[in-house]
């Protein structure tokens, strides 16, 4: 107030630069120093201990105003590199699914992939980050969804719309590899605008706004605590692996993994290894490197008092995290492998999935747990992502890339895992209260509270129902209106060539495709592309006809024998 007749700004000196001149071109800013500036504002004539103080008012508010600028700026800079290395997973996942499947549908898989990104980017921009975050008000009434700013109106921090765009799009693409080789391009982008658009904004509203109910960022949370969950391993991960779960119980095995072409149950599941290991741990590899950035670029604002040690202990816990899951998933396989047949192995896809697995269960936790507890978090989640894995092949699942133990598993116990272990010191300085802390902590202290605990659970019911309740009947109906699982023949000759017109390289490891199905689906191709023609200047043509063009299964007599696909009652 006392300079307040002084203006702040900092004129330069030299000429300004036009913003259309090219760089090279454009000479550096020479700046006036804050008491250049100041002193310039007063009168020389009139030198007394009042204009002293006037003049050190002004160089701190002078000084003050340039540091908040510098600080929205460096928080600003670093949304935008943590965003950017979230959506570098997205290469990850790309990679990892590519080397999963079988070389005719490297294409199909590479391009649903790229969809998630563009799919996720328009579904947040219009409807999704409205209902995530819209009208968050610190302090005011509990919400179930948000209900301002679409399109991004009235949104002023793009930093933070990106790095939320990004875990929408980790969302999305968590289902990918779990349904490939067998998923239509129609119903994949269905469900991944439906998912980032709407079923996925709820779950955030919930937990990350300052209007949700199950939110530890409200004035007054659940139960004096809320749901700790700080880079997403319920809103995230836990939501795309039960949606995966959901999806592939309704859409069923790929042809010939479980049953046999003319659907009989098959004494032992048939492997279906993908054509690339390289390309499966380049991708594991992209991941862990990117989860940094989910990690601790969640801290959100890094010029804050202490969240520079935050978030160098989220970076420190997802490291550990990652390694010793990968080292408990190898090293118990290779235990098991070895009593159950005599010979040690070292199975290098267990080992990458169980460093996924132990990323994905520190996520939650990453900023509330001692280094220690984040070992034995990753640890327990590759045991765990091990015994899911093997039940869902005894319950006939078919997860293609062990999505669903890794994310859906592991993302549970990462809320668990925050209920047990979060500590009393880490608590307080990452969310300013320390009351309830992990369960573990409370019997050491003599109270056994498990406040924390229940809130986590609490959030791990809520988002399970509001997944199962919303994508159940929404997979339902694609698979009714014949949208979501590819037709029988082009899944045995490939979605490369039924798709995308040709398929580059071999079918590769154990399974040989005969010229004979390709021809046939050429042929049956042309066939329906007759028949529509002949519809179009007939519109009162066969009924049978129309039946027969939207038909799932074939029958083709071929020198090597029927190929048929029937569909069992026992599968989905």
């Amino acid at each position: 107030a006392a300079c307040s007749h002084i203006s702040l700004a900092v004129a330069p000196a030299g000429p300004t630069p036009s913003p259309t001149m090219p760089r090279s071109s454009q000479e550096p800013y020479s700046m006036a120093s804050t008491y250049d500036t100041c002193e310039g504002r007063l009168d020389p004539s009139q030198e007394s201990l009042a204009d002293t103080w006037k003049m050190l008012e002004c160089i701190a508010d002078t000084s003050d105003e340039k540091q908040r600028m510098t600080d929205l700026g460096v928080n600003q800079f670093y949304l935008i590199f943590a965003a950017s290395l979230v959506f570098f997973m997205q290469a990850g996942f790309a990679m990892l699914c590519a080397g999963s499947v079988r070389i005719k549908n490297v294409q199909n898989t590479m391009l649903k992939n790229l969809l998630d990104a563009c799919g996720a980017s328009l579904g947040f921009y219009t409807i999704g980050y409205a209902f995530a975050f819209g009208g968050d008000e610190y302090g005011g009434a509990t919400t179930f969804i948000g209900t301002s700013n679409f399109f991004l109106m009235d949104v002023h921090n793009y930093a933070f719309w990106l790095f939320q765009f990004a875990f929408a799009a980790t969302a999305a693409t968590i289902v990918a590899g779990t349904l490939a080789e067998r998923c239509q391009m129609t119903a994949y982008l269905f469900y991944s605008t439906f998912l980032t658009g709407f079923v996925y904004p709820v779950i955030v509203h919930s937990i990350w706004s300052e209007n949700g109910f199950l939110s530890a960022y409200q004035k007054e949370p659940l139960w004096g605590t809320g749901m700790i969950d700080l880079a997403g391993s319920g809103v995230v991960h836990f939501t795309g692996g039960l949606t995966a779960l959901i999806a592939t119980w309704i859409l069923g095995p790929r042809t010939g993994r479980f049953y046999d072409r003319r659907g009989r149950k098959l004494d032992k599941p048939k492997p279906f290894p993908g054509h690339s290991v390289a390309l499966q741990v380049l991708g594991a590899f992209i991941l862990w490197f990117g989860w940094y950035g989910f990690n601790a670029g969640s801290i959100m604002s890094i010029t804050e008092k202490n969240n520079g040690k935050i978030a160098a202990l989220a970076a420190v816990n997802t490291t550990l995290s990652a390694a010793s899951g990968c080292v408990a998933a190898l090293f118990t396989n290779l235990i098991i492998k070895e009593r159950r047949t005599g010979e040690a192995t070292f199975n290098l896809i267990r080992a990458y999935n169980g460093c996924l697995a132990g990323l994905v269960s520190i996520t939650a936790g990453c900023s509330v747990l001692e280094p220690w507890a984040a070992i034995v978090t990753g640890f327990t989640a590759g045991l765990l992502y091990l015994g899911v894995s093997s039940l869902l092949v005894r319950m006939r699942l078919d997860d293609a890339v062990d999505a669903i133990p890794v994310h859906m598993t592991n993302g549970m116990w990462g809320l668990i895992s925050v209920g047990l272990l979060a500590s009393t010191d880490r608590l307080q300085a990452s969310y300013g209260r320390s009351e309830h802390p992990g369960w573990f902590y409370s019997w050491g202290q003599g109270s056994g509270d498990a406040t924390l605990l229940g809130a986590q659970l609490c959030g791990i019911l809520f988002i399970g129902g509001w997944v199962t309740v919303i994508m159940t009947p929404f997979f339902l109906w694609l698979n009714y209106l014949g949208w979501f699982r590819a037709d029988s023949l082009e899944e045995v000759v490939g979605l490369d060539i039924s798709y995308h017109g040709q398929s580059f390289g071999e079918t590769g490891n154990d399974e040989t495709l005969s010229s004979e199905y390709i021809d046939a689906y050429h042929r049956r191709k042309d066939e329906m592309t007759r028949r529509r023609s002949s519809r179009n200047r007939d519109t009162n043509g066969s009924t049978d006809d129309q039946k027969h063009s939207q038909t799932d299964s074939y029958t083709d007599e071929y020198p090597s024998g029927t190929v048929d696909r029937v569909v069992p009652s026992s599968e989905p």
